[in-house]
């Protein structure tokens, strides 16, 4: 769809009648003071969150949810990690850490970083949002990434493009892990993950329990520990079906992301499905890629819905 193709058909005279781009300041509770890039592209309605990463706060298709938002919601307090993850469409982690690292905040500070916005608009053929994200510090590193969001017109599909780049003196350990998460009513007792994988490894004692049902989502259960599975995609391609309302949802990602994990939450009131490509596995798994001087690093992830 091309904007000026719709509306030169005479039905509408203004774009923002279909789609178009809000900037605006949350008021109120813990929300107060997130700045929040809302766009409209016909067919989704998606928030960016300015003050955290320009990270997808929630996606909604044909006015549906499809994210998960954890019972902390959205806020802009500093607190730790279980008090302050909200889920979210997509949580950026690292770039110090991915899960439990010692010494480091749980999945890392990244995603707290307020996003400098350097493009927000509405092009002839979809939504564009480009910010940068520097992650540094006095006499340690200097990263920054470049984050860019496409949406085409009238399309169930967000792309995103990042270029991280060590703009220091020295080489620098990064990791980053893209924590995208499905909720309700997307997310729905018998929905099922579908990818043809090299293999599927449980990891705890929870997982290893239900390995025979890895790829099923179960009926939320009180109090029921999460799980983790490691995924070798062979298409980098991971499907999830709701065979309730007959929707899908697709994520791609780029051979730059050589992990996948799998978290599975099914307990009562954290009801959520994270479909996370990676640099790095977790916990003992974990391992820091290098990044040289000068050098730049491209992450490309993309939703589809439909």
């Amino acid at each position: 769809m091309n904007k000026n193709d719709i509306r030169s058909n005479g039905r509408i005279n203004n774009a923002a009648q279909m789609f178009g781009i809000k900037r605006y300041t949350l008021n109120g509770g813990a929300e107060d003071g997130l700045r929040v890039i809302e766009c409209t592209n016909g067919a989704l309605r998606f928030l960016l969150n300015e003050s955290k990463a320009l990270d997808i706060m929630q996606i909604f298709y044909k006015g549906e949810n499809t994210s998960f938002v954890s019972k902390n919601g959205f806020t802009k307090r500093e607190t730790s990690f279980s008090e302050r993850f909200e889920g979210g469409a997509l949580y950026t982690c690292g770039l110090d850490a991915a899960g439990v690292v010692e010494g480091k905040e749980m999945h890392g500070g990244f995603h707290n970083i307020p996003a400098t916005v350097l493009r927000a608009e509405c092009g002839d053929k979809g939504i564009t949002v480009e910010a940068e994200i520097r992650y540094s510090a006095l006499f340690g590193q200097d990263l920054v990434l470049r984050r860019k969001i496409f949406s085409a017109y009238d399309s169930g599909k967000i792309e995103l493009t990042d270029v991280l780049t060590n703009e220091g003196k020295r080489a620098e350990n990064y990791c980053i892990l893209y924590h995208s998460n499905l909720g309700y009513p997307l997310l729905v007792e018998g929905g099922k993950i579908i990818t043809e994988t090299e293999s599927v490894t449980p990891t705890g004692d929870t997982a290893k329990s239900k390995l025979a049902a890895w790829d099923t989502v179960e009926a939320p259960k009180d109090n029921e520990p999460e799980s983790c599975y490691y995924l070798k995609p062979v298409d980098r391609t991971v499907y999830y079906f709701n065979p309730k309302s007959g929707r899908k949802f697709t994520l791609k990602y780029g051979e730059s992301l050589d992990k996948f994990i799998l978290w599975k939450s099914n307990a009562s009131g954290d009801y959520a499905l994270g479909l996370e490509p990676s640099t790095t596995e977790l916990d003992g798994e974990f391992a820091y890629k290098q990044i040289a001087a000068g050098e730049s690093k491209t992450f490309c992830v993309s939703y589809a819905i439909e």
